[in-house]
């Protein structure tokens, strides 16, 4: 079993922007809302604010990297939606990743 399972369905995205608390940081924005699977659920999204394509995929790839380096200090048993700000795009992984653990402040989580 893995570790994080992903998010697919629209309706998990919108529970968690609806129902779930958020934070935000200058690369990255969180949404966390406990779950009843005790896993941890990763979302991840990137607007067309964002920029084109190749923009987007490497937003998303950023959030994948800085997300993996601080799995284990996320809690078990949330989903987390990470959406891409415009400036994610063009960050170093490692100031997303400080971003993150900031959110993760924020939220109460850690």
């Amino acid at each position: 079993m893995p570790q994080t399972e992903t998010i697919n369905q629209n309706k998990d995205f919108k529970r968690a922007y609806y129902r779930g608390a958020s934070a935000t940081t200058p690369p990255v924005v969180v949404y966390a809302l406990k779950n009843r699977r005790g896993v941890r659920r990763l979302g991840l999204t990137a607007t067309k604010k964002i920029g084109k394509a190749v923009q987007r995929n490497r937003a998303r790839r950023v959030l994948r990297e800085a997300w993996r380096q601080l799995e284990d200090r996320f809690p078990p048993g949330y989903d987390y939606v990470l959406v891409a700000r415009v400036r994610t795009a063009h960050v170093k992984t490692q100031e997303v990743a400080r971003g993150l653990a900031a959110a993760l402040k924020k939220l109460k989580l850690s």
